[in-house]
């Protein structure tokens, strides 16, 4: 991500309405599956990706959290917010044992990385057996627009695509939808209508567009509405993908025949 949005992030973080819903989505997601799959604390919870900390604050109800980011600045603000149990790493593979952690999140963070497969693999590995692995990207590369400048995204995927990614890895899939659906018209507009010159010296984040105010409070309370429907059903489009994963206890089953052909062909679902 360009450096200079950081500070923005570390500002907007706890009010603006993107930051405010889709923590609510995860916050329920975890809270339906964490205990009744882990069982009580103690747990031990990696933040992939931490950005610059707000979410380790509240991942830390459910046990002992803590944060890594390639990014100093990152590290840096997460650093200034209170939150110092972070640590930059900058490449594979991560400086953690075989099976240490109960919980893994990366929440937008897979479409940053040239090869999100190895990732993958990295924190198939980290994660203990019957652990859980909480993930969210960007969804539909028709939506391609400044915001992915900023952030140097590499993709934006489809749920096939993803899905095919987790299980070639060897997770089993708990949950996987489509998610900030009631506000994908509006946003879609933005991004197809919104001018935008691919490597323009001037960029500007989509946080931009929101201000605080009466607007930016009932944007945040429409997203959150959808937080008690994905707990329980996929919803078929939006602008991002929230996947819920489990590591087995036992060895993992082979992939199906359909996938393992995709994989060892090296070839990816299509996508918009």
């Amino acid at each position: 991500m360009h450096k200079e949005f950081y500070a923005e992030y570390y500002q907007i973080e706890d009010r603006h309405w993107w930051f405010i819903g889709r923590r609510q989505i995860f916050l329920q997601i975890l809270d339906k599956y964490l205990v009744r799959r882990l069982g009580p604390p103690p747990r031990r919870i990696l933040d992939v990706g931490c950005g610059t900390g707000t979410m380790i604050g509240y991942l830390a109800r459910y046990g002992q959290a803590e944060g890594i980011d390639m990014d100093a600045d990152a590290v840096e603000f997460c650093h200034q917010r209170g939150v110092r149990q972070v640590q930059q790493v900058t490449s594979l593979p991560l400086p953690f044992p075989d099976a240490s952690f109960d919980l893994v999140t990366a929440l937008d963070v897979l479409e940053h990385i040239d090869d999100d497969r190895a990732m993958l693999r990295e924190l198939y590995r980290i994660l203990r057996p019957g652990g859980l692995f909480l993930l969210s990207v960007p969804a539909y590369r028709f939506l391609w627009g400044a915001q992915d400048e900023v952030s140097h995204h590499k993709r934006r995927y489809v749920a096939p695509e993803m899905r095919e990614r987790l299980i070639t890895t060897g997770f089993r899939v708990r949950r996987l939808s489509y998610f900030n659906t009631l506000l994908f018209p509006a946003i879609a507009a933005v991004r197809v209508l919104r001018p935008y010159r691919p490597g323009a010296a001037t960029l500007k984040s989509d946080f931009t567009l929101t201000r605080p105010g009466p607007a930016n409070t009932l944007l945040g309370r429409l997203f959150a509405l959808e937080a008690p429907v994905i707990t329980r059903w996929s919803l078929p489009f939006g602008v991002s993908i929230l996947g819920l994963a489990a590591k087995p206890k036992g060895p993992p089953g082979p992939a199906p025949a359909s996938l393992r052909r995709r994989a060892d062909a090296g070839t990816i679902i299509p996508s918009l």
